[in-house]
């Protein structure tokens, strides 16, 4: 029988879906679940986005559409990144796939030689190092634990970069910590990153939108400009809109990586779908009171969860300040027992949590931090509470 390819052997399943689909299984037979694990923003854009997407139907051309994205989506995503201060490109420039998941795939193929190395931080998203893995890339891992609030420090990617990886991968807002990083943080790294030229910056700002206390959403182009022509900023309709499952990513950057993702979308993809599309435009150019509105909710939503991280005795918990969510480091309750159940990792302590209180969370080792867990709080509001509440309940009855 002939064999599968050694990537596919590299390519590993979401350890985030995992944690979804058990606690779905435990749902369904008859378990009140609440579900603190998977990264959807759990609300629906407004009306004009599904009016949009109607209307498409009815004037449906069946013909293929572009490999780069349609005139008229890349205008309004160039007008939406406007908004946050990254000005001066044009279409060719930019380039669109489905979801930025795909953006971030096609950019790993279109980078990375095998071999070469990616650098990123840990706490990650779990899927950098799949796809870093599956492209057979090295990986340098930038370890940035609770202690030093989830962030990267200059000193670390100066340390990184003088390496000379091929590509240095950036999150911010980040996921899984909820991390921000201020102004003054943003410049310091830029003026590192100015230092080595031969490493292109990915920077996956999927949840600039989602920024809390008024700190504002930073990039390396704005603190150096010159950065401009190795500096591939990410975005994607999923988390600002409220639409994770019409995968419209995107990317804006150098002409000449633009071009190799329309190349590649040219054997990949085609071109997204002419409906999604319409939605698409739609959810940029239209009215962004939903957008808006659910960054406040979150923003509070964040405030309910901390004032419970905060008073359990031994977590540890960066206060975050963007996205929705928080990683709190539970790594104190590691060899105490629950239901004469030893708790010795973040996997046991997930798999207790979830058993016994109905309560599903991601175990910090899927983002590469095991000593700490992901909570989403995008659960409906009238869930919150009373998940905080077992939550706080099952750490109060280790011993």
């Amino acid at each position: 029988m002939p064999q599968l390819s050694q990537r596919i052997g590299r390519a590993k399943p979401s350890a985030i879906m995992q944690v979804a689909e058990k606690a779905k299984a435990l749902k369904a037979g008859g378990r009140d679940i609440i579900s603190f694990s998977i990264g959807v923003p759990n609300f629906l854009p407004g009306q004009h986005v599904y009016d949009a997407a109607r209307d498409s139907l009815s004037h449906d051309s069946g013909q293929y559409g572009s490999n780069r994205g349609s005139d008229a989506l890349l205008d309004a995503f160039l007008k939406h990144i406007a908004e946050i201060g990254l000005t001066g490109y044009t279409r060719a420039n930019c380039a669109t796939g489905i979801g930025a998941k795909h953006v971030i795939y096609n950019l790993a193929e279109a980078l990375l030689e095998e071999g070469d190395t990616i650098a990123f931080a840990v706490p990650y998203w779990t899927s950098y190092l799949d796809i870093a893995d599956i492209v057979n890339a090295k990986i340098d891992l930038l370890p940035c634990p609770a202690s030093q609030n989830y962030k990267l420090t200059p000193a670390q990617l100066d340390a990184a970069l003088a390496k000379k990886p091929k590509v240095f991968l950036f999150n911010n807002p980040n996921n899984p910590t909820g991390m921000v990083y201020t102004k003054d943080e943003i410049y310091a790294l830029a003026d590192v990153i100015a230092k080595y030229p031969d490493t292109w910056i990915i920077t996956d700002d999927i949840y600039n939108r989602m920024v809390f206390d008024d700190i504002g959403y930073h990039n390396f182009v704005h603190a150096r400009p010159e950065l401009k022509d190795r500096v591939i900023f990410i975005d994607s309709l999923s988390k600002t809109y409220g639409m994770p499952g019409w995968r419209v990513g995107f990317m804006a950057g150098p002409e000449i990586v633009a071009k190799a993702i329309v190349t590649m979308n040219s054997n990949h993809i085609t071109n997204l779908p002419e409906v999604t599309t319409a939605a698409a435009v739609a959810a940029l150019s239209g009215p962004q009171d939903v957008p808006t509105e659910k960054c406040a909710e979150f923003q509070a939503k964040r405030d309910q969860v901390m004032a419970v991280m905060n008073a359990i005795p031994g977590i540890v918990c960066p206060r975050p300040q963007g996205a929705f969510y928080v990683f709190p480091d539970i790594s104190a309750y590691y060899g105490k027992s629950h239901n004469g159940k030893v708790i010795a990792n973040d996997i046991d302590l997930c798999n207790a949590l979830l058993e016994a209180k109905g309560v599903a969370c991601v175990p910090g080792s899927a983002f590469g931090e095991p000593r700490a867990l992901r909570i989403s709080y995008t659960c409906p509001t009238p869930q919150l509470a009373p998940g905080l509440q077992r939550f706080q309940e099952f750490f109060a009855e280790l011993s």
